[in-house]
């Protein structure tokens, strides 16, 4: 399994298993190579090259080091029919990367003594949740910040009846017909993350079924659950009275000054976020999924800078505006229970970053959209990537991949040289 599969997790096997490839003329030997050294200006110019060569619709780029941002830029476009540029404000929801936020919110939580990580769950949820292949288990917050809590994401149930287009969007297009054939996704309202967990968790809801469960005990097993973080999420909205999204604004977006990151949809002018491409001629509807904390923070580059340059010094001095030592101890820390590596375990794990090869990471791909953070251990360079690029449908993964490896190629060249 690749490092982006990891992050993708199911919607990356539903998308594959049901569309055939898509075309792809990308030839990864055509791309624009880094010059051995490169100012700011030389990067920007081969990061709109590479934009020029390749299925990247646009995307931006923060870099930072030593305690600064020492650049911030974007290239392509937003939309490529109205020729709207993709810039530093160009907002986008970033899927998965979410999942860091949902791990800062953990923190923020423990510090403020809501919880702990051993906590089990059904301490603090109304209604309690049983897998019923292991009524006797014990679910803690630490299963779920580490995808090992036997709660899993069934695609009959997690896909269709989670995502939706929004209302008022075209629904006659050619992406529009791709995502409602492919999945299932219908156009309507959303509903709350209370209503949708449930409906998906608990015995009387519409989307209950065995197979929401593995038959593994809590711990054991790795297994990427975006249900599973939903939860987390409404578990912060129990234990501190309070939508999830107020209290990440409150706790992390507010302190930081990330205005124009949000978590509540109402709040998004969608008609100004960037368009999400299927390919560069395939523009998809607006959509979202009412398991919102697991995938749906939008943000844009200016304030996705602000996030990697507090996570880096969190990495290197143990405190910043958000946290403590402690909290980024949790954060970024192995986190499994008794030293017990569980099978199919990806990467050691912190609170849902991953960590491999002395980085700290995270990525994000949903339909149209494709996301990464990586940060060196020591917190002494990291880099984010934002993008309206797909990488789940067909050979999208594939094309993404070597462009992120170009775009990845020429931030390492400009670390070395600056």
């Amino acid at each position: 399994m690749t490092t982006l599969s990891r992050f993708i997790g199911i919607l990356l096997l539903a998308f594959i298993t049901l569309l055939t490839s898509c075309s792809s003329d990308d030839d990864i030997s055509t791309f624009p190579e880094p010059d051995a050294a490169m100012t700011s200006a030389e990067l920007t110019t081969y990061f709109k090259t590479l934009a020029e060569d390749s299925e990247i619709p646009g995307f931006a780029v923060s870099i930072v080091k030593d305690g600064a941002i020492v650049y911030q830029n974007a290239v392509g476009y937003a939309n490529i029919e109205n020729e709207v540029a993709y810039t530093n404000q160009t907002v986008n929801f970033i899927a998965s990367l979410s999942k860091t936020f949902v791990g800062a919110a953990t923190a923020k939580a423990i510090s403020d003594g809501h919880f702990t990580l051993d906590t089990n769950i059904n301490e603090l949820l109304p209604v309690p949740i049983t897998n019923p292949k292991q009524p006797n288990a014990v679910i803690t917050i630490r299963h779920l910040v580490t995808h090992t809590s036997g709660l899993i994401d069934n695609v009959e149930s997690y896909l269709a009846h989670n995502y939706y287009i929004l209302p008022g969007e075209n629904t006659s297009t050619t992406g529009a017909n791709i995502l409602k054939n492919a999945t299932g996704l219908e156009q309507r309202a959303g509903e709350s993350l209370e209503d949708f967990l449930a409906n998906y968790f608990l015995e009387d809801g519409d989307l209950y079924s065995t197979a929401n469960f593995a038959n593994v005990k809590p711990g054991e097993v790795w297994n990427y659950s975006n249900t599973g973080t939903a939860l987390m999420g409404y578990i912060i909205e129990t234990v501190t009275e309070q939508s999830f999204d107020d209290y990440v604004k409150q706790t992390i977006l507010a302190p930081l000054q990330m205005n124009a990151s949000t978590f509540n949809l109402d709040e998004v002018n969608t008609n100004a976020t960037a368009t999400c491409y299927l390919e560069k001629g395939i523009p998809l509807p607006k959509y979202a999924f009412d398991s919102y904390p697991e995938g749906g923070l939008f943000t844009n580059n200016e304030d996705m800078g602000i996030y990697l340059l507090e996570m880096s010094k969190g990495l290197s001095e143990g405190a910043t505006t958000l946290f403590g030592s402690s909290s980024y101890d949790m954060l970024f820390n192995y986190q499994l229970a008794d030293g017990i590596v569980p099978s199919n375990f990806a990467d050691n794990h912190g609170l849902f970053w991953y960590s491999y090869n002395n980085h700290w990471a995270h990525g994000g791909n949903d339909p149209g959209v494709s996301t990464y953070i990586e940060l060196a251990d020591d917190g002494s360079w990291g880099y984010t990537i934002l993008s309206n690029m797909d990488a789940v449908f067909g050979a999208n993964e594939a094309k993404y991949l070597q462009v992120k490896e170009k775009i990845e190629e020429g931030i390492q060249v400009y670390l070395e040289s600056n």
